[in-house]
């Protein structure tokens, strides 16, 4: 899988909430961060931050460019189940067909 394909899997499993294919595509030395969270590892990720789909009504994909051969940028927007709309954008660094850090810059409603 190239890296745009890894990255794609893993925002798939996490609007269905497949726990299962999304722990075969985080690394063992995951790291995430975000505004709310400096580095968790993957367990944190899991526990707090993969279960949040459900406040997610819609969430269309707008940019997905790789930077390089193991970087991918994904600006998004989605809508919470209370109609707000935001947009964020992530870079993703994928390693083998494992994503192994990211980091997303919040943006604000839009």
């Amino acid at each position: 899988m190239t890296p745009t394909d890894v990255v794609l899997a893993m925002f798939a499993a996490y609007l269905q909430q497949d726990r299962a294919d999304a722990e075969q595509l985080l690394h063992a030395d995951l790291r995430f961060t975000s505004p709310q969270d400096d580095h968790i590892d993957r367990a944190a990720y899991l526990e707090r931050c993969f279960p949040t789909a459900g406040r997610v009504s819609r969430q269309d994909l707008l940019h997905v460019t790789e930077a390089d051969e193991q970087d991918v940028f994904v600006m998004y927007e989605y809508q919470l189940t209370t109609g707000e709309t935001h947009r964020n954008t992530e870079l993703i660094t994928v390693e083998g067909d494992q994503v192994r850090e990211v980091q997303v810059f919040f943006g604000g409603r839009y």
